[in-house]
């Protein structure tokens, strides 16, 4: 495993300083939350920076997926809408077209994934109708990934139409293929007690493309810092290593941006010990 950092709690850096300091406290990978200023992919012209940011990652040795959970990208009054649920055909089709054009970005950076999300239900839309719409959004988006060799890993999201591993698995039975991948978050397994977490892992390990990693409390979907939450780690450490995961394990912490720095070197700090990883000085 590789541990990694989510540039979501970076959104006060430009991405060259946050990867340069990343590195420095000896991550080797990185989540790209692709934003405003951040590989956005409505630029007018992006191909620059993807070639920027492709040389910087390799010199700077970092793997890295790409997350498309930016919250006013493409909505600037609602958070994270439109999205594959959205009530309207057209807002499902922008976000589809986000999402192939973070599925380009991610081939042309090599990154592992594309990590995304269904989405909440809003206007009270039936479990079939909801289903129905998230299935037929996500059939282009599968289409694009394979025509770009890029793996699509699927988020369960708290609140959201898919948001536990168990209702995952009832869509990659539906969906089935090698392109539909799991992103699995650590803290939303022991928010919504699926427990024990390390049970879940084993069940779904060779789905697994991505982790989010960060402290939790049961029921509540808040993000923390290692220690300020009730997560057991070393077995779930434990269950990923048996599991023969060797991709990023992406710290996220998106409120913890006004103190990026300090956070980013505390989480290394309690990680590093639990999966083997030195600081790259010491390497």
């Amino acid at each position: 495993m590789l541990l990694g950092y989510n540039t979501n709690g970076f959104a006060h850096h430009d991405l060259g300083a946050a990867l340069e300091l990343l590195s420095e406290i000896g991550y080797r990978s990185v989540a790209l939350t692709l934003d405003h200023a951040l590989l956005n992919p409505y630029a007018e012209d992006p191909t620059g920076d993807i070639d920027r940011y492709r040389r910087l990652l390799s010199r700077l040795g970092l793997r890295s997926v790409i997350e498309t959970g930016a919250r006013f990208l493409l909505d600037p009054r609602t958070k994270h809408e439109p999205t594959l649920v959205s009530p309207r055909a057209d807002q499902r089709a922008r976000r589809v077209d986000f999402l192939c054009r973070s599925i380009d970005i991610a081939a042309a950076l090599g990154s592992d994934c594309v990590s995304l999300w269904a989405g909440v239900l809003h206007d009270g839309a039936s479990p079939a109708t909801a289903w129905s719409r998230l299935t037929e959004s996500l059939g282009p988006v599968l289409e694009h990934a394979e025509r770009r060799g890029v793996v699509v890993g699927f988020e369960p999201e708290p609140g959201m139409v898919i948001d536990t591993l168990a209702s995952f698995g009832r869509l990659k039975q539906h969906l089935p293929g090698d392109r539909l991948r799991l992103t699995l978050d650590v803290g939303h397994l022991h928010c919504q007690g699926e427990l024990p977490i390390s049970d879940w892992i084993a069940a779904f390990g060779s789905a697994i493309v991505n982790v989010h990693i960060e402290d939790m409390r049961a029921g509540v979907h808040e993000h923390l810092m290692f220690g300020q939450g009730e997560i057991d780690f070393p077995p779930v450490i434990a269950a990923l290593a048996a599991a023969g995961y060797s991709g990023g394990l992406h710290v996220e912490l998106s409120r913890h941006s006004h103190a990026a720095v300090d956070a980013a070197r505390q989480a290394f700090a309690f990680l590093a010990p639990l999966v083997g990883t030195r600081r790259a000085s010491a390497d």
